[in-house]
C-alpha cells in the first residue's frame, strides 16, 4: 500500500474529498515524524509503537575500495508491532494455502521428450 493508496482509502471510508483526505494523512505523518524527532515514544495501542534506536559511531569500509569510512553516530526510527497486530497478520497468513504446499501434479503428467535425432553428448567428454 502506498501513501496514495491510504488517501484514497481515507476519502472512500469517510466520504470526505481527496485533498481533505491527504491532509488528513500528512498532518498524521508529520505528527508521527515530529514526535520521533523530539525523541518522543509513540504508542498506538492495538497496532504498536514507534520509537527511535541510537547507533554508535563505527569504522566501516568502502566495499568498492576497501577504503576505512567513519559512519557517525545516528538515531534511527523504529517501529515494534503489538501482540493484537502480531496475531492479525498470522491468521491472515494461516488463512490463505501457502504457495509451497500447492498439490504436486501427479507424476503422469510428464511431457514426453521429442526423440532426438542425434545420440545425446555425454556428460564428461572423454579425452
Amino acid at each position: 500500500m502506498t501513501k496514495a493508496d491510504l488517501i484514497e482509502d481515507v476519502a472512500r471510508k469517510t466520504e470526505l474529498s481527496r485533498k481533505d483526505s491527504e491532509v488528513i494523512v500528512d498532518t498524521i505523518f508529520e505528527g508521527i515524524v515530529k514526535s520521533l524527532r523530539g525523541g518522543d515514544k509513540i504508542e498506538i495501542r492495538g497496532f504498536g509503537s514507534f520509537r527511535t534506536r541510537h547507533r554508535n559511531a563505527r569504522v566501516g569500509r568502502n566495499p568498492k575500495t576497501g577504503e576505512r569510512v567513519d559512519v557517525p553516530a545516528k538515531d534511527i526510527p523504529y517501529f515494534k508491532p503489538s501482540k493484537e497486530l502480531k496475531d492479525i497478520v498470522n491468521v491472515a497468513a494461516e488463512a490463505a494455502p501457502p504457495v509451497a504446499a500447492a498439490s504436486p501434479a501427479p507424476a503422469e503428467t510428464v511431457a514426453p521428450q521429442p526423440a532426438a535425432s542425434t545420440p545425446p553428448k555425454p556428460a564428461f567428454p572423454e579425452e
